[in-house]
């Protein structure tokens, strides 16, 4: 027997499924109720009273600290008239945490009125109104992972994207010292005031601009010295007439083994323009001393030299793995048809070589751009530059960074060099990435 589903009934029903959809809008549990699911809806409706009685001042209070940044108050003691202000940085930090909690609360909300509307038509659709029993059953069944994944998802919110917030949104204000440090000062949001005195005020631009230079030159010398002098190192012992190839490997990679900061310091002293190794060994050959580490263009020297020595063993042990998995009949065949030696290096090694460590080369120069160790470790961004505010003449970006935060207070500034950090290093790896899979690409089709 066939039902006859008349047009009353479309209307009846779909009046019924918009009755259930403005009850969960209007109040979290109120669509639950109508459809019949008591519990369920009892426990969203007392979710959503507790959150409207004890947390609605609370994150009100917080959303405003947010956009205000608090207040300066006066305070009337012995006689005297004491201004004393909030603590603008704690009521930013409070309304990014209750921001993100109404975050939380909204994902409740969305799944209150998708919980109604699924029941709703499951209901139309003669499928019966599970008890608290199945529903829990059910949800355990089906939910289970992401029971698991919501710990980790409330720690990534907390722990990463409200320091991230927070930094980002330093950047927008006037943070810095000596006047908008609280709690004595109040800070204020001042948009992109920031960002326009970094390519403005000749004191900031003309730092901003030559310390974004040598850090692009840095990262761009940093990673070709290493890459090239690790594949030159890996081709010399993939020759056969090498002997001992295990024991040249294990020689070249202790550079890598022995701690960076290690290795770091002991330069340090090697380069000592007065008392360093160096310059006492060119002092016997009748050379003049260096000045390694007082003059910019050898100290900028010194320090590829010094990351080349650090870096190479990687790229050594990488290419090592890579040049002994080429098919050695490739290089018998283009021998067979008169290639030569670098022929057969620039038609069959080197591609492949490339083809195999491009992600991870791209990957390191990203890195380098964040080099923070050597830069800091080696010559503390040294020498002094007297054009430059508050960075030496071999500052990146990032020690810049740590200068203008744990030493002159300029966190506002700060914090904009590192979205712009973000932006640069971001747009090279995607392109550098698209670029690279279009690569494969082309040679799996080939």
């Amino acid at each position: 027997m066939k039902l006859l589903i008349t047009p009353d009934d479309r209307e009846i029903s779909s009046n019924k499924l918009k009755i259930s959809l403005f009850l969960s809008l209007l109040f979290m549990g109120l669509g639950q109720l109508y459809n019949r699911q008591f519990a369920k809806g009892i426990l969203l409706f007392l979710l959503e009273v507790y959150v409207l009685i004890f947390w609605s001042k609370p994150i009100g209070k917080g959303i405003w600290g947010l956009i205000t940044l608090g207040d300066q108050l006066q305070v009337r003691q012995r006689g005297r008239v004491l201004e004393q202000g909030d603590h603008s940085i704690f009521l930013m930090v409070e309304g990014i945490i209750y921001l993100l909690a109404i975050l939380l609360l909204i994902c409740f909300y969305i799944f209150n009125i998708g919980d109604a509307y699924k029941v709703r038509r499951g209901i139309l659709s003669g499928i019966p109104v599970h008890d608290i029993r199945h529903s829990l059953k059910n949800a355990w069944e089906r939910g289970y992972v992401y029971f698991l994944l919501a710990p980790a998802i409330i720690f990534t919110m907390f722990l990463t994207i409200l320091p991230l917030l927070f930094g980002i949104l330093i950047a927008f204000t006037n943070y810095s010292g000596p006047n908008h440090l609280p709690p004595k000062h109040l800070v204020d949001w001042i948009g992109l005031k920031t960002f326009s005195n970094l390519f403005n005020l000749r004191n900031w631009s003309h730092t901003f601009l030559g310390v974004v230079k040598w850090t692009l030159l840095w990262a761009l010398l940093a990673t070709i010295t290493t890459y090239f002098t690790g594949l030159f190192y890996a081709l010399i012992i993939n020759v056969k007439a090498v002997k001992f190839k295990r024991m040249w490997r294990t020689v070249y990679i202790l550079p890598w083994a022995i701690p960076a900061f290690v290795s770091i310091l002991i330069f340090r002293n090697f380069f000592n323009a007065e008392f360093g190794p160096l310059n006492e060994y060119l002092g016997m050959l009748g050379i003049e001393k260096i000045p390694w580490l007082s003059n910019p263009h050898w100290a900028k020297v010194s320090l590829v030299f010094v990351n080349t020595w650090l870096g190479f063993p990687f790229w050594l042990a990488l290419m090592s793995g890579v040049l002994t998995n080429i098919d050695k009949d490739m290089y018998e065949a283009a021998e067979i048809d008169g290639a030569s030696p670098w022929q057969r290096f620039s038609t069959i090694t080197f591609p492949l070589v490339l083809f195999a460590t491009a992600p991870l080369l791209i990957m390191s120069f990203a890195n380098n751009l964040n080099n923070f160790n050597i830069i800091y470790l080696f010559t503390e961004g040294g020498p002094v530059n007297m054009d430059y505010s508050f960075a030496g003449s071999t500052d990146i970006l990032i020690s810049w960074i740590f200068k203008l935060t744990l030493q002159q207070n300029q966190f506002n500034t700060a914090s904009a060099i590192s979205i712009l950090i973000f932006i640069i290093i971001a747009v090279f790896s995607i392109w550098n990435f698209r670029q690279t899979r279009a690569f494969k690409e082309e040679d799996m089709i080939q």
